[in-house]
């Protein structure tokens, strides 16, 4: 037993070592999201641009929309806004929210970067994020027009990730109702929203 007392914290090292090696190769954009299929969390934040105007989830479109999670001092937003403003200049909506950040700081942003969203929350405190069950920015929600999470993406949009992964699930989302849609699922578009 003593023996086995000696040996005890080689195979505890050894045991977490090889938890954290696996740890290295799993892919964050592939976590499923909790609020897959699930409403939009209730909110009720100050608009970035004008902090006298108050935003709840009742002002959310009415039609299929991207809920985007950005931030100042993110360098990844930094790299995706430019695809954002695209998206937002084919007829794209988005909302933005925007994360534990300076209100004068996200300002200067959308003015010197242009700004794609058809207005932004400040969730100074991140509560919003965190009730989206949010890891970073930046994030994207895809939500239909009943305000359900239908798509979640961890990470920068890009032509790659809009073209395989959102764009065929927001069409089909504006084409037709989420429950005939959902009959409609094939494997593969279910599966790039797990």
């Amino acid at each position: 037993m003593s023996r086995l007392k000696l040996f005890l914290p080689l195979i505890i090292f050894v045991a977490l070592a090889l938890l954290f090696w696996r740890g290295l190769f799993l892919n964050p954009q592939e976590m499923p999201s909790a609020l897959l299929n699930k409403p939009v969390p209730e909110f009720s934040l100050e608009k970035v641009a004008d902090n006298k105007q108050v935003m709840q989830k009742g002002d959310l479109p009415k039609g299929p929309h991207l809920l985007n999670v950005w931030a100042t001092w993110c360098v990844a937003c930094r790299v995706e806004h430019p695809y954002l403003n695209a998206l937002a200049e084919q007829g794209v909506p988005i909302i933005g929210v925007n994360l534990k950040d300076d209100d004068s700081a996200a300002i200067k942003w959308l003015d010197k970067f242009h700004n794609p969203y058809l207005f932004s929350v400040a969730d100074r405190d991140g509560r919003l994020a965190l009730d989206l069950g949010v890891f970073g920015a930046p994030e994207t929600f895809l939500v239909d027009a009943e305000g359900t999470i239908r798509c979640k993406h961890v990470g920068i949009v890009d032509d790659k990730v809009w073209q395989t992964k959102l764009q065929p699930l927001y069409e089909k989302l504006k084409s037709q109702r989420w429950d005939a849609f959902a009959g409609d699922l094939s494997d593969s578009l279910i599966s790039r929203c797990q």
